[in-house]
């Protein structure tokens, strides 16, 4: 049985073996065989991540308006056939600037009267509110309003001024009309989804006081107040928080014992990533601390005083960039400064200087004019160290 059975495969065998040897028509053929292709899939690379999240905030000096410029602002009015006050022609050099930043922020002195006035200028100010609406065409999304002339006209014009502010579209911080809108921090949303916070004080109000019991209508510096305030807009959610301070000296190009002292007491918390300086309507160095930047002061942004000075009519924006670096993490990964200056004939004009620098139709004579500014302000920034640790002077 069992051999049967193997004679049999054998005789399978050799009929399989016969059909590979021969074709159809009986003649040889090549030997045939499975083939199996094989394709080579190159994986495909991931996809990059998408680039970090960046903030670009500007700042600037103090919107001061002193008689002589609103005067401008009245007569650029009548030159376009118009009543009242345009304020855009005086900001116009500087818009370009302003509205390029993420978020640009003006320090807004003084106290605003109403649209028909009465007006008035230096001691205790009242100025024409239309500079809002050239603010606002400038790119400005914000103001501080904690300086020393807050409360020039009491309360009714601090809160005429905030009033005048939400009608121009225009966010504030440094004062309030009301205990919880000065225990509620200001946070500007990014179209990033970046979330930036906004605190300002001032060092006092020209002698004036707050009412017993509302002192939360002006914000007066004090660092464990500020520490507090910083720690709860971070528990609101801010990603970045800015601080503004009315402090220093005036006329004073260098900075205080005190500036110095709270500057670093300021930026050793983790709640606070810069700090831009008002008041001393005279440019003070920019300084790098604990990784941080502080502009101790941006001098005036807009002025036009009884004595006209050179220190009056310069200013520094400060332009940050702002990186996250981890997530909800930030840090300056690019700090500039931008000279201004104003001038004062024959027309009142902020000037951009790098930008009035770079173009061929400024004349000679402006020419020289801003470039001796330039260099001034210059000198002003660098002396605790702002050039040797990054800062860009425009």
């Amino acid at each position: 049985m069992h051999r049967r059975a193997g004679l049999g495969a054998v005789a399978a065998l050799g009929l399989v073996a016969c059909a590979a040897c021969t074709s159809g028509a009986g003649g040889p053929t090549e030997p045939t065989m499975d083939v199996t292709v094989v394709r080579t899939v190159t994986p495909s690379a991931p996809p990059k991540p998408p680039p970090p999240r960046t903030v670009t905030v500007i700042g600037s000096g103090d919107v001061l308006i002193h008689p002589p410029v609103w005067e401008q602002a009245a007569a650029d009015a009548r030159a376009k056939g118009k009543s009242g006050y345009d304020f855009g022609p005086i900001y116009a050099s500087v818009a370009p600037t302003t509205r390029a930043a993420d978020l640009a922020i003006c320090e807004m002195e003084t106290p605003l009267a109403p649209p028909n006035g009465p007006f008035q200028g230096y001691p205790t100010f009242s100025a024409p509110p239309q500079v809002l609406t050239a603010l606002r065409g400038a790119g400005y999304d914000s103001c501080t309003t904690a300086s020393n002339h807050t409360i020039d006209q009491g309360f009714d014009g601090l809160k005429r001024t905030l009033d005048e502010l939400d009608a121009a579209g225009l966010k504030h911080t440094g004062s309030a009309r009301t205990a919880a809108e000065a225990a509620r921090p200001l946070i500007i949303r990014m179209p990033n989804g970046a979330r930036v916070a906004q605190l300002a004080y001032s060092f006092g109000f020209n002698g004036l006081t707050r009412p017993a019991g509302q002192e939360w209508e002006a914000n007066l510096t004090d660092v464990p107040t500020i520490l507090a305030a910083a720690h709860r807009a971070r528990a609101a959610g801010a990603d970045i928080v800015v601080l503004s301070l009315h402090w220093g000296v005036e006329y004073n190009h260098g900075v205080t014992d005190e500036q110095v002292a709270q500057a670093h007491a300021l930026l050793a918390s983790p709640d606070i990533d810069v700090i831009l300086g008002d008041h001393a309507h005279s440019v003070e160095p920019f300084e790098h601390i604990n990784g941080k930047w502080v502009a101790y002061c941006m001098g005036d942004q807009i002025s036009r005083h009884a004595e006209i000075r050179n220190d009056d009519r310069e200013g520094a924006m400060p332009r940050f960039t702002f990186t996250e670096v981890a997530p909800h993490k930030w840090r300056i990964t690019r700090a500039e400064a931008i000279p201004t200056w104003v001038d004062v004939a024959p027309k009142v004009r902020l000037i951009d200087l790098p930008a009035a620098l770079a173009s061929p139709s400024t004349p000679a004579a402006l020419r020289a004019v801003y470039a001796a500014a330039h260099q001034r302000i210059a000198g002003y920034l660098a002396p605790r160290g702002a050039v040797k640790a990054g800062l860009i002077i425009r």
